[in-house]
């Protein structure tokens, strides 16, 4: 059941990273409307399906989790949402993949170092396997030449993978997946509000399929997606979870030969089979299977 929750939580990342670029290097809405919009819609959505499993059981949903850790993990979620919005305004796509998915994997690596979980080489091998795939990934849909580095986007994106990092590692063991990612999002609503004064400095942009595009987000692939991976992180460790995402621009390129009928190349193959390659031989692991 774990292993259909990973699959079904990264194909959500996956679609969330489609939408938020649709929306956001298209201009549909700008980076601050498209944040709270998301935050927003994330809660509401989450608040009906909670009232909705509330009505069915006619139970109360019991909340284990301390508030100083709830306030903690929605802080880290409006972090992550709010540097990931403004940084793909003057980044591309696949260099902020890479300096995210980047700062996840360092951030994820060190925290198991730090708590005493060293790793084997095998899986060593295997990260570095797996995002060596990854920089080519992005070479092979880019260009690395032709790629536009901005600084300030390039540390929005950096302090984004760390603070997404760190939501996934608070949500780790959680009881209740569903119920403690409503409150991360009811409670990161707070955080915006202090984005609320842009509006009586900047004017919005907000088109009609900017504003569809963001609810999606916030919605179904934010909302949906996360409490799908909270769940699935009660099967993973640290480190299996981090290599793991790096098999989002995979899942996003394979959506793009499905959807927009791209071009299948070699070299595009052969960055997919180097990533895949490299998280099997972090996923050989006794214990992943157990769990599953």
């Amino acid at each position: 059941m774990y292993v259909f929750a990973t699959v079904l939580a990264l194909v959500a990342f996956a679609g969330n990273s489609v939408l938020c670029r649709m929306a956001l290097q298209h201009q549909a809405i700008d980076a601050n409307s498209f944040t709270i919009i998301r935050l927003v819609s994330g809660a509401i959505a989450l608040f009906a399906i909670i009232k909705f499993q509330q009505l069915k059981t006619n139970k109360p949903i019991e909340n284990r989790v301390s508030v100083n850790i709830e306030w903690l993990s929605a802080f880290m979620l409006f972090v992550y949402a709010a540097c990931f919005s403004f940084a793909y305004i003057k980044m591309d796509a696949g260099l902020g993949a890479l300096v995210l998915f980047a700062c996840v994997q360092i951030t994820m690596i060190a925290t198991s170092i730090f708590a005493k979980q060293p790793l084997s080489i095998a899986k060593w091998l295997g990260v570095i396997l797996a995002f060596s795939g990854l920089v080519y990934l992005v070479y092979v849909q880019n260009g690395l030449e032709n790629v536009n580095f901005n600084l300030a986007s390039f540390v929005l994106m950096a302090i984004a993978g760390i603070a997404w990092a760190a939501y996934t590692l608070l949500g780790k063991g959680a009881a209740n997946p569903l119920f403690m990612t409503y409150r991360n999002f009811t409670k990161s609503v707070a955080f915006t509000i202090p984005m609320l004064l842009l509006f009586l400095i900047f004017e919005a942009n907000i088109t009609y399929s900017g504003l569809l595009l963001a609810i999606a987000s916030g919605a179904l692939t934010s909302a949906v997606g996360y409490a799908i991976w909270y769940y699935a992180l009660n099967g993973l460790n640290a480190i299996q979870a981090g290599v793991l995402q790096l098999s989002v621009p995979v899942i996003t390129s394979v959506g793009g030969l499905i959807w927009l009928s791209e071009a299948i190349t070699l070299p595009l193959v052969v960055s997919q089979l180097i990533i895949l390659g490299g998280i099997a031989l972090v996923l050989v692991d006794p214990k992943f299977k157990k769990r599953t």
